[in-house]
Order: structure tokens, then C-alpha cells, then sequence
């Protein structure tokens, strides 16, 4: 695995916060690391699972942390792991330094890679990123353990990218391991799916998010009360309490909500300077914060109203479909933002108000 300069941002990171594989607590998702615990001590584990869930719940946290677990201890019958509880791995085990520090050999990191023409990162994983991937795999473990592939996120793979990874993942060499996190699965092909273990992570209760929050030492001036305000507040999502304790943060999240709250009803002009916004050069945050608050939006709407009936919500699915379509194209060709947003407000409302006919 190549490490990465201090000085070139990581896709992966949140801020200045501590990067998931530096993290050794999780908080939340016992059952689920329970599962992969006896997964691998029963020698059965499967090689490739989609760790899906909503974004910054601590998806990436389990998957380095059962990376850390099974590269701590390659045998699986080892007396001392069959009495194991759980995945910690102490932080100053050699294969925690090392994944840490990004130089352990049996351990491939796929994400989003740094554009160093444009000073910013690629919009997507690209085909030459899983390829490069993929030269891991070909070879014999350093250790005589496991390989693990992490890729975060596969929200992010193009369509070439993901026929590479799919060659990989359909004859996967003996002992190999990939975990893919997934904020919204359904934007992976369904050739991968099918290859998959899904692993759907719940959001976490509000007593776990301001666990979490404390953890990191984010919002070190913010009072007790307001940690716990922000937990209660971030719907599960530890990134987005994180992201409710930066004031403008917050400010620029509630304006987007209540614009979705309004809808059918649009205010054009408000619409406007918010495509503004994300339309410029250093935006990349508040253009993020808006996708994320309208695929919330749509996921939450969908969600409250199953029960309505598949004609209501067949105007949701459509604006879903072109969301993704349009979002990715945008992105892949580094094109105006500004179009983007509007259409996706008209599209918004239109779907909003055929739903209630």
C-alpha cells in the first residue's frame, strides 16, 4: 500500500478528524462485528461483503478494524482468538502501526485519488485506480494470512472501474478479503451485489453519536449540552453531528432542509443563490452537503410514505434515477453545477406534487 503525504488531502478523511483505520473504539454495531467475528472463526467466511448504511454511522471504522483483526492473527483456530469477544486490536500491535501508517503489504486501499494537475481529488474511482488495486491480489500474502482490499467508497466507482473490480471479485485468490462500503448500495452494479454479503449497518442511537464525538475531540469548545443536541439532531450519523457542531455547517444544512420542507413550493430566487454557491471553485463541502440532504431527503421521504402505495412513490424512483445519472455525469466531466441544482428542485417539486395526486 503507497502511503500518502501529510500534505495531500485524503478522500477518505473528514476534515481533521482521525481517519478510520487510526480509530480503534466503535461504537455501535455489535451484532454486526459479532457476525464477522464468526464468520472468520468458522473458516467460512465469505470473501467479499458490502458494509452499507448511512454516511459517517462508522462503516470504514469496522471494516479497519476487522482488517486490523484477522492481519493481528492470520490463523483463525488460534486458541487465543476462539475466546475473542470482539475485533479490538491494540494500537501498537505491529499490524495496527503499520495500517495506520498505510505501509502494511497485505492491505490495498481504494478510494477516490488525489488529481495533482487540478489540486483536487478524481470525482470517481477509476479503472486504472482497481487495476493498480488489483496487483495485490496476484501475489502471496507477506505474512501467509490474508489479502484485504477496502474500498471507500463504492458509491464512487464508474462503470469500467466496476467491471474491473467484478473480474477481480468473481475468481478471488485463495485467503483474499474485500470489504466495500456502500452509503447508498444501490448505485453498485447488480453483477456486484450478487457476489456480495450485504451487511446493512443501522444508524446509531444519540448516546453512541456523542460516545463517538467525544472519541475524536471535535467540537472541543462545544458544550456537553450542545454535543447532545447535535446527537440527537444527526438522525445517526456521527459525521453529520460533526458537521452540526461547525456553526456555518449547520446554518448551510438547515437552509437546504428547509427548502426540501417547502416543497412543492420553490423559492427561485433561493434556489438560484444556491446553485451559486456550489458552484464555485472551492464548494466542494457545500456541493456535497447539498447531494447528501436530497438523497436524505428522498430516502426519509420514501421511507414515511411505503405505505402509500408503489404509484406515489414511483415520482420519487424517477427523480432518483436521474439524480444519480445526472450527479454522475456532472462530477465525471467537471461540469456547471448550476444547471444541476435547478433542474433537481423542478424535478423535486414535480415529483412531490404527482405523488399527492
Amino acid at each position: 500500500m503507497r502511503a500518502q503525504s501529510d500534505a495531500v488531502p485524503e478522500s477518505d478523511r473528514l476534515g481533521d478528524m482521525p481517519h478510520p483505520r487510526e480509530t480503534t473504539a466503535l461504537f455501535g454495531h455489535g451484532a454486526a462485528e459479532s457476525l464477522l467475528l464468526e464468520g472468520y472463526r468458522s473458516g467460512r467466511l465469505p470473501h467479499t461483503w458490502i458494509l452499507a448504511g448511512r454516511e459517517g454511522i462508522g462503516k470504514a471504522t469496522l471494516a479497519w478494524r476487522f482488517a486490523r483483526f484477522i492481519l493481528a492473527h492470520p490463523d483463525p483456530s488460534e486458541p487465543s482468538r476462539t475466546g475473542a469477544r470482539d475485533l479490538f486490536v491494540p494500537p501498537d500491535h505491529l499490524a495496527a502501526r503499520r495500517i495506520a501508517s498505510l505501509s502494511h503489504p497485505d492491505v490495498v486501499l481504494l478510494r477516490r485519488e488525489w488529481n495533482d494537475g487540478r489540486k483536487r481529488h478524481f470525482t470517481e474511482i477509476r479503472v486504472d485506480d482497481v487495476r493498480r488495486a488489483a496487483h495485490l491480489f496476484h501475489h502471496a500474502s507477506a505474512a501467509e494470512g490474508y489479502r484485504v482490499g477496502i474500498l471507500d467508497s463504492a458509491d464512487d466507482l464508474n462503470r469500467n472501474a466496476s467491471n474491473a473490480l467484478l473480474k477481480l471479485i468473481e475468481e478471488p485468490p485463495p485467503r483474499s478479503l474485500f470489504l466495500l462500503i456502500a452509503h447508498r448500495p444501490g448505485r453498485i452494479i447488480p453483477t456486484i451485489r450478487s457476489r456480495c454479503r450485504m451487511l446493512t449497518l443501522q444508524p446509531l442511537v444519540a448516546e453512541e453519536v456523542a460516545e463517538a464525538v467525544k472519541a475524536t475531540g471535535a467540537g472541543g469548545e462545544a458544550s456537553p449540552d450542545a454535543v447532545r443536541g447535535a446527537a440527537v439532531r444527526a438522525g445517526g450519523s456521527v459525521r453529520a453531528a460533526l458537521q452540526l457542531l461547525d456553526g456555518e455547517a449547520m446554518q448551510f444544512k438547515e437552509r437546504i432542509a428547509a427548502m426540501l420542507t417547502r416543497l412543492p413550493e420553490i423559492e427561485w430566487k433561493e434556489v438560484h443563490r444556491l446553485a451559486e454557491t456550489v458552484a464555485q471553485r472551492d464548494a466542494a463541502n457545500e456541493y456535497s452537503a447539498v447531494m447528501t440532504s436530497i438523497m436524505d431527503w428522498l430516502d426519509d421521504t420514501v421511507r414515511n410514505r411505503a405505505g402509500q402505495g408503489a404509484r406515489r412513490l414511483a415520482p420519487y424512483a424517477e427523480v432518483w434515477e436521474k439524480l444519480d445519472a445526472a450527479t454522475r455525469e456532472v462530477e465525471a466531466l467537471n461540469l456547471d453545477k448550476r444547471p444541476l441544482i435547478l433542474s433537481l428542485f423542478a424535478d423535486l417539486a414535480t415529483a412531490t406534487r404527482a405523488s399527492r395526486g
